[in-house]
């Protein structure tokens, strides 16, 4: 096996078993500790302590510790956050929840500099195209990834109330320590190693912002927050709680996530083919299509099939968001990878935080029109950025051409 494609399954393999023990609880919070709003609430400050921690923390993690350890410290925070579901009250659930949501951005964003260091590295070994190698990676590890909210979901549903095991973070924590391979970026190590002042890389992040395609594609991450928010918040609460009772919620996140895997790997292999505007457009068209349904159906039980529909298609699109999403903020900011990760993880965060702050007191209806708005505006601007890439290549593609002719001109003037 492949240097690369094992490390790949190091980590994919790490975060399904600290994502089984985690995945589960989230999709829970909401309808398991509702009463006061304990649920939402963690989650709230859960995705705060997200928002705050992108700001900073990945890219002076990353060059501290690098991929591997920035990895390996930020999964104890996952674990802290499993063991305070134990005894959950506002005393166990909100601090842990911060704890988590600061452990959140550096995992993350080091697991997408991983890969994507990982991937243009084996682009070169075998010549391939560094993007097509790094779609492949994500796709495998989303595969494997996703995967894990159906054995997190699955334990909950059949013993429901119970934590899933925590035992699986802990192994997670000791699989990556033990078995991933610490990877330096080639790039940076061929311009040489710079000492950046501390001020430096710890706003290295907000830097980067200056790009105006990264202003345009905030929109993106936003969305990826606000969507699966809705999902996890007020679908499993507002249409299977109600309808169908919560017995049934793991179950139809199960299906979600089942979708979510297998396409991922599917649009890992098929981008080489087809592009990522054509999945751009297949993510954008079935949400669309889902939010309009969701505002016209009314929740019936007997109609026992289409909450899994619903659920099946929601993970089908979401798929598009996590690969694709991913590998373009990878392929557009190759030399800022650090910090454009994190930029990722700081707006998703913040479409996280909105959602769920809103969700209390917002009805469903006017969140499926704020999740139609938001999409329409992150499509366009997608659209932008794809068309300022467009003119770039023209550019460069000109001025290659352009280089021939001068040199043979100058060769006959000489």
């Amino acid at each position: 096996m492949e240097r690369g494609l094992r490390n790949v399954l190091v980590v994919s393999f790490g975060f399904l078993l600290l994502f089984t023990a985690y995945g589960g609880l989230q999709s829970l919070q909401s309808s398991l500790y509702s009463e006061e709003g304990l649920g939402v609430t963690a989650l709230s400050t859960l995705y705060g302590g997200v928002l705050l921690s992108s700001m900073f923390l990945p890219p002076l993690l990353i060059k501290k510790f690098g991929c591997k350890w920035t990895i390996v410290l930020s999964m104890c925070c996952y674990v802290a956050f499993s063991l305070g579901n134990f005894y959950a009250s506002w005393y166990t659930l909100i601090p842990t929840s911060i704890v988590l949501g600061l452990g959140a951005a550096p995992l993350w964003s080091a697991q997408c500099t991983y890969l994507t260091i990982m991937g243009n590295a084996q682009a070169e070994k075998v010549g391939k195209v560094g993007r097509d190698v790094v779609n492949q990676y994500f796709g495998i590890f989303f595969l494997i990834f996703q995967s894990s909210g159906v054995w997190g979901n699955l334990i909950s549903s059949l013993v429901f109330g119970q934590t899933p095991t925590q035992g699986s973070g802990v192994l997670a924590v000791l699989l990556v320590a033990v078995f991933l391979e610490p990877i330096r970026d080639a790039q940076q190590e061929g311009e040489g190693e710079k000492k950046s002042p501390f001020w430096f890389t710890l706003l290295s992040s907000f830097r980067l912002l200056r790009d105006k395609r990264l202003r345009l594609l905030v929109l993106l991450p936003v969305y990826s927050g606000f969507e699966q928010a809705f999902l996890a918040g007020d679908y499993t609460r507002s249409y299977t709680t109600c309808a169908l009772g919560i017995q049934f919620v793991g179950y139809v996140m199960i299906c979600f996530s089942a979708t979510n895997a297998l396409c991922s790997l599917l649009y890992g292999r098929l981008s080489q083919h087809t592009g990522r505007i054509a999945l751009y457009a297949l993510g954008a068209v079935t949400h669309l299509s889902c939010s309009i349904a969701l505002l016209l159906w009314r929740p019936d039980p007997r109609q026992l099939a289409v909450f899994f529909v619903f659920s099946g298609l929601w993970g089908m699109a979401d798929a598009v968001w996590q690969t694709q999403n991913n590998v373009l903020y990878g392929v557009l900011f190759e030399k800022d990878k650090e910090a454009a990760f994190a930029n990722y993880r700081l707006w998703e965060a913040l479409g996280f935080t909105v959602a769920f702050g809103y969700s209390t007191f917002l009805c469903v209806s006017t969140k499926l029109y704020i999740l139609l708005g938001v999409l329409s505006l992150a499509m366009v601007a997608y659209g932008t950025v794809e068309h300022l890439e467009a003119q770039s290549l023209a550019r460069s593609a000109a001025t290659e051409q352009k280089k021939p002719a001068e040199e043979a001109v100058m060769e006959t003037a000489m």
